[in-house]
């Protein structure tokens, strides 16, 4: 795919802006996504050396209350993390006889012109200013509008080794030179790229707050006056939020924690079920429980990919199956027309007109690994003996639990995105006309149990429904799953659950993910023909 920049939209004060020729079927990657596009860095910047300080006298500096006074900048108060430091009063420098040409401006990106590993590049805000970049500092200033999560992207480039690279060995350091960055292609704008190293960005700073705290807290038994029994108190007691945050971190690095508490909803009980199962001394409830594991992980994942698929109009030919079935067959749909919709949409051409960001990619990615989808085939294989009777004896069924409980954990790891694209119920909409904006009450169907807390978000659209549930992408962006997986509570064990379209004797039925439970089909059977499931 090729791109093409709009000279138009470069000109001074303009908005950055691309168009693209029309795809090919050589031109789309393996993922369905656009080539990224890249543009000069001198075509959209201006780059200006910091302002050169010829006197350093204290008398020369001023008060940051005097009139014209801006506060110099060195490499010392630019952070790794893009941080530039606070101002401090009795530290810092201010000045009233700089240029006005030297004068920085809220989005103007500073980088270290000395290289020492990686570059240092951080983004000026209103807050640090007035302000001036001094010595050998870099002030790069955008001649269009740039995004504050574009300009995260380009700050992520200039902290690079590839910008590194670009040092060379004048006056005994390495140094970057203002020409050798004119060329330099900048990434194009990727707001879930940009949310996500927003997101790391921020996990990183707390997570040093909370170092910081530690050590402030490990210091408290030296650093009074009080007796040594007193200190030891203050810290087993003030220090107790620190270990609980440690320890709670640390869960996360096991990833049946994660399972139980970031998957969604039918996913993470259905896994809880199974813990409990492989705790006790009797391996045939585990072994079931296993496969049972697997083909809710697959039925959930194929639901969700067919509504995706059907919203964004993709045809399938394994969904058209599943329809044949529902209308003319016996029974209802099982494991091996999950298989079917996952197995159909992770080809590359069925994804090939989505945005780079679609969802579906995901759920595309998750059977094309051959590791996977060996696993996968093993589990199948496993299901299909016990439904045809063929049952394991007890000095097999051990070995045969392990093998199968490791063939699953190969499918959760490859399907952890599900932890980011949350199933959602909407318990309420409040749209308001004049705002353009819908206040959103829901509740986050994430974990191993029902009962979570309701929210509620704006949404600029007037077409969510009350009681339907949703999948939030990583933009935020929500995705209908009516009538594919709807929610209700369950007629037989009255546990909130979600149900998707099943078959028994010929009749229409809904059977709950969470348990199995299964009784008659009680909604409007017409919009399962506008779904094209009948």
């Amino acid at each position: 795919m090729r791109w093409h920049r709009i000279p138009a939209s470069l000109s001074k004060g303009g908005t950055l802006s691309f168009v693209r020729d029309q795809p090919s079927d050589s031109a789309a990657d393996s993922s369905g996504a656009s080539s990224a596009l890249s543009i000069p860095l001198g075509s959209v910047i201006t780059i200006q050396r910091g302002y050169a300080v010829r006197s350093r006298a204290p008398e020369d500096s001023c008060s940051p209350d005097e009139p014209g006074a801006v506060r110099l900048l060195w490499l010392k108060h630019l952070g790794r993390d893009g941080s530039i430091a606070e101002a401090d009063e009795g530290a810092d420098v201010w000045r009233t006889d700089v240029p006005s040409r030297y004068h920085l401006q809220a989005g103007d990106l500073l980088l270290s012109e000395i290289v020492t590993g990686r570059p240092k590049a951080a983004r000026v805000e209103q807050s640090d200013l007035p302000a001036a970049a001094v010595g050998s500092i870099l002030v790069l200033r955008p001649t269009v509008t740039v995004s504050a999560e574009h300009a995260r992207l380009i700050l992520a480039l200039l902290r690079s080794e590839a910008v590194a690279g670009l040092a060379r060995e004048r006056f005994g350091r390495a140094r970057i030179a203002s020409k050798d960055l004119m060329d330099l292609m900048l990434p194009a704008p990727d707001e879930a790229l940009s949310t996500a190293l927003e997101d790391l960005d921020a996990a990183s700073q707390q997570m040093s707050r909370w170092s910081a705290d530690a050590s402030a807290v490990a210091n408290l038994i030296f650093d009074t006056d009080v007796s040594l029994d007193s200190a030891r108190r203050s810290v087993i007691q003030v220090g107790q939020l620190s270990r609980l945050r440690a320890e709670a971190a640390a869960q996360l690095d096991d990833p049946s924690y994660i399972i139980r508490t970031r998957m969604p909803y039918p996913v993470a009980l259905r896994w809880r079920e199974l813990e409990a199962r492989l705790s006790t001394s009797d391996p045939g409830p585990a072994y079931d429980a296993v496969l049972e594991a697997a083909e809710v992980l697959l039925g959930y994942s194929a639901l969700i990919a067919a509504a995706l698929a059907h919203h964004a109009g993709v045809e399938l030919a394994s969904v058209a199956a599943l329809r044949r079935r529902l209308s003319g067959g016996p029974g209802g749909p099982g494991l091996g027309e999950w298989v079917a919709i996952l197995q159909e949409i992770s080809g590359a051409k069925k994804r090939r007109g989505l945005s780079s960001d679609h969802p579906l990619h995901d759920f595309g990615a998750l059977l094309s690994r051959q590791e996977a989808e060996a696993a996968r085939r093993r589990l199948s294989a496993r299901r299909n003996d016990k439904a045809h009777g063929r049952t394991l004896d007890a000095v097999t069924l051990p070995s045969a639990l392990e093998e199968a409980h490791q063939d699953l954990s190969i499918l959760m790891a490859g399907s952890l995105f599900l932890a980011d694209l949350h199933l959602i119920h909407v318990s309420s909409v409040t749209w308001d006309a004049f705002r353009e904006n819908a206040a959103v009450t829901f509740r986050r169907l994430v974990g191993d149990h029902p009962v979570v807390p309701t929210t509620t978000m704006e949404y600029p659209s007037n077409k969510i429904e009350t009681g339907s549930l949703y999948l939030a992408d990583r933009d935020r962006r929500l995705h209908l799953l009516r009538p594919f997986l709807t929610c209700e509570i369950c007629e037989t064990c009255r546990a909130w659950s979600t149900f998707h379209v099943d078959k028994v004797g010929g009749e229409l039925t809904q059977k709950s993910l969470e348990h199995g439970h299964s009784y008659p089909y009680k909604a409007d059977a017409t919009i399962l023909q506008a779904a094209g499931l009948l």
